[in-house]
């Protein structure tokens, strides 16, 4: 909305101007009923008399009005110019009522120049002066007269009252849905920028925290057999500096595309095998049904899935086996991988924090967010099923 204007004490909105359409049919009807009235009164009193002063405030009303019009389409502070053109008016029809008529588009000018208060009052002195002219005009005999115009006065500032008020609800409603947007779109701002950390929190831990522990646990087993006879102590080397290597490669990977590794040019079940034996090398998988192409992101998110349970199971499950399930259902792809290691209570878990406990919570996000779930199945001394079932058409 526009700063008020002040004149004459009133608050009047800036944007209350004469430049809608409405308005410059109201000049118009201004500009016919003055033209109509100055014919009308040479009809019935010529060029004699009083016509010189009369013809002069008929020039001098016209230029005023004139003036105002254009002050208010050129954007200017046009309202105390209504004053000379009432004053010019109520003169001119002192002189000569038949310019009365004049008066219902000094009504609707009223109403645009002033508050609703001021307004109500000088259209109902307009009102009682053109009902006195029309009444003095007929002869005082038609008193009819006397009540159109105050009724007429009456309706149009009733009328142009609540137009206005529901233009200013309007307007009201217009910013609150603005405002309304305007948050909303900070709202998904921030849940985009929380979504981008955590799923470069899921990348970090399947890829970069994953394999260091991995490669970290070969070391660790390499220091404890170095010193005994025909130890494994140089294969557990061999085996953390291949599972570094492939670490370097894969977070390059990650820090330059975000991408999952091989996914376009292997088969999705080798590369799950692949992810599995990278932390436990006698690891086997199982493919049931006909396999079919994945979108990209399921690929990626099986692939990460894989990674972090069997990195999980490397970790903590002492387990003698490992299998990975890779199940082609209609709309869906489901994969569990399952060990024989030593279990846990599930709903003992304790929440994921910078201790560790990120990889099954980093896991079921990865599902939930593309329309799918994740579920884990364990006990202590019962060994552990890490189960995803994700649409196949990546649906999120």
């Amino acid at each position: 909305m526009s700063s008020p204007v002040t004149v004459d004490g009133d608050q009047v909105p800036a944007d209350r101007d004469l430049r809608g359409p409405i308005d410059v049919a109201i000049h118009v009807s201004f500009y016919v009923l003055l033209a109509t009235s100055t014919a009308r009164y040479l009809t019935y009193h010529g060029v004699s008399g009083r016509f010189v002063i009369v013809a002069a405030l008929i020039v001098a009303l016209a230029a005023l009005y004139a003036v105002t019009v254009l002050l208010s389409r050129r954007a200017a502070v046009w309202q105390p110019w209504v004053w000379p053109v009432l004053t010019t008016w109520a003169v001119l029809v002192w002189l000569a009522p038949s310019f009365a008529w004049c008066a219902f588009p000094m009504f609707f000018l009223c109403t645009r120049a002033f508050s609703n208060r001021t307004a109500y009052l000088i259209v109902a002195a307009l009102a009682v002066v053109t009902s006195v002219a029309f009444f003095n005009f007929s002869g005082r005999t038609e008193w009819a007269v006397l009540i159109g115009p105050i009724c007429t006065g009456a309706l149009v500032v009733i009328a142009y009252g609540q137009i206005e008020r529901d233009s200013r609800e309007r307007v009201r409603l217009l910013e609150q849905v603005a405002e309304a947007k305007t948050r909303l779109a900070e709202t998904e701002r921030d849940t985009g920028v929380r979504a981008e950390r955590d799923r470069l929190a899921r990348e970090i831990h399947d890829t970069v925290t994953q394999g260091l522990t991995s490669s970290l646990l070969h070391l660790e087993a390499a220091a404890e057999q170095w010193d005994r006879p025909g130890s494994e102590a140089r294969e557990e080397v061999a085996i953390a500096t291949a599972a570094l290597r492939a670490n370097l490669a894969e977070t390059r990977n990650l820090v330059h595309y975000l991408a999952s590794p091989d996914l376009e040019a292997r088969p999705l079940d080798a590369v799950l095998l692949d992810a599995a034996r990278g932390y436990f090398p006698s690891a086997r998988l199982q493919v049931i049904g006909t396999p079919v192409p994945l979108p990209p992101e399921v690929g990626h998110a099986l692939l990460r899935i894989t990674q972090s349970a069997a990195a999980n199971v490397k970790r903590h499950a002492n387990a003698q086996t490992l299998g990975v399930t890779l199940t082609y259902l209609p709309e869906s792809v489901a994969l569990d991988v399952f060990d024989d290691g030593r279990g846990f209570a599930v709903n003992e878990v304790a929440p994921a924090s910078a201790a560790g406990g990120f990889g099954l919570h980093a896991m079921r996000q990865r599902a939930e967010s593309l329309g799918g779930t994740l579920t884990v199945e364990s006990a202590p001394g019962e060994g552990t099923v890490v189960a995803a079932l994700i649409p196949a058409g990546g649906a999120r």
